[in-house]
């Protein structure tokens, strides 16, 4: 048991390392860039991990004296699902409104080609009659 414990804790911590380095931002990345960070956490298994969490990430308080916690949970309050955000809600409204308004032109459009075409029919019908073959 002892002899898994040996090999089961550093691949967890190089794997936790790991997972933990590609969710940084680069930009709190230290001393080196962060493929750099990648491949030292898992070339050097044991010590890679340790470096890492000792120098290799940005670590600072949370602003506000706040908690991770409380700044997660403040954090994702500034996401809103999509029928719930009025920016959303507005830019749907506005093509709703263009949409509609380009209906009533081709409705108007529609309209108006349709009142010329009575209009030519009964043009051609008070000019000659009937416009087809006559029969003898």
């Amino acid at each position: 048991m002892l002899r898994a414990l040996l090999y089961i804790l550093p691949l967890a911590l190089t794997i936790y390392a790991f997972i933990d380095c590609l969710n940084t931002p680069e930009d709190e990345a230290k001393h080196l860039p962060k493929v750099a960070w990648i491949f030292i956490i898992l070339l050097f298994w044991i010590v890679g991990p340790i470096v890492w969490f000792a120098a290799g990430k940005l670590r600072h308080a949370p602003a506000g004296g706040r908690t991770p916690g409380e700044w997660h949970r403040n954090h994702r309050t500034e996401w809103v699902a999509p029928d719930d955000n009025p920016e959303f809600l507005k830019s749907l409204r506005d093509e709703n409104k263009k949409d509609e308004s380009l209906l009533k032109d081709w409705e108007a459009d529609l309209r108006r080609r349709e009142e010329e075409l009575k209009k030519k029919d009964t043009d051609e019908q008070q000019d000659g009659g009937d416009t087809g073959p006559e029969k003898s």
